[in-house]
């Protein structure tokens, strides 16, 4: 429309900045907004909303993948993309946030871990939409059903048909459009991994001055309940997770009132002791 200023969208993700998944959403995206990348440097899985306060991090433009577009490359993690982005190298405030695309699933407890969710995070902490949103494979991956998908949300946004603040979680079956079974509203699920420790290096962990280990994911294990995220994917459909930060759990909330009371009383006890 004549006159009505294009959307403003800031891409970044935790796969680093030359991560195809994130020129994918470029490519989608520009058609519709004003798009800038702010993403690190390297890989950054599993670093969740982490933030770096004791060293300084290094930012510099770089050519991006796809010409025209502004881009910058951070020596930090995906949450401190975003600070360093809305607080130092954007004039504009931002519209939207798209996180990704991200390579491998981000399912259930997954987002607590995930630096994909923790860029958007970081994001809808300074008061903007943001979407965190990953493909369920690390081979081969459909980016461009994941690239459309932000692409028509970013238009319900700029229309007025999604709330102004708001963190979705979006997981997308490795298939192209014609065999995906549709799309789900849903609540994250259960998931968890059996981690494993190993040692590495030429004597077993050891370089000659110290030992080290490498902290290694097990497969997953899942509740595949009805409504949740895990549910939607294992039957070929997208899901579409509304989060927030509110990390309460509030069915225990009336239950902790009678130990509330009686470490009250323990503790007057022990002041009149």
């Amino acid at each position: 429309m004549e006159g009505v200023s294009p959307l403003k969208i800031l891409i970044t993700n935790d796969d680093g900045i030359a991560a195809p998944g994130l020129w994918a959403l470029v490519e989608e995206l520009r058609s519709i907004a004003e798009v800038v990348v702010v993403a690190p440097d390297r890989e950054q899985s599993g670093v969740g909303t982490s933030v770096t306060l004791h060293q300084p991090l290094r930012v510099r433009p770089v050519k991006p993948i796809v010409a025209g577009i502004e881009a910058y490359v951070v020596e930090g993690t995906p949450a401190d993309s975003i600070i360093i982005a809305l607080k130092m190298l954007l004039k504009d405030k931002m519209d939207l946030v798209v996180c990704g695309i991200n390579e491998g699933s981000n399912l259930g407890t997954d987002v607590l871990i995930s630096g994909t969710v923790g860029a958007a995070f970081q994001a809808y902490f300074y008061g903007l939409p943001a979407i965190a949103i990953s493909v369920a494979s690390f081979d081969n991956l459909h980016f461009e059903v994941a690239s459309r998908i932000c692409g028509l949300l970013a238009q319900q946004l700029a229309a007025g048909k999604l709330p102004p603040r708001l963190l979705l979680n979006i997981n997308l079956p490795n298939l192209p459009l014609d065999q995906i079974a549709g799309i789900e509203i849903t609540e994250l699920g259960e998931r968890s991994y059996t981690d494993a420790v190993k040692r590495g290096g030429v004597k077993a962990g050891h370089d000659g001055k110290r030992d080290y280990y490498w902290i290694v994911h097990g497969e997953p294990q899942s509740k595949e309940d009805k409504g949740t995220d895990v549910w939607a994917l294992r039957h070929k459909r997208i899901s579409i997770t509304p989060i927030h930060h509110d990390l309460t759990s509030h069915e225990q909330l009336a239950s902790l009132e009678g130990v509330c009371s009686s470490l009250s009383q323990e503790l007057s006890s022990s002041r009149l002791g």
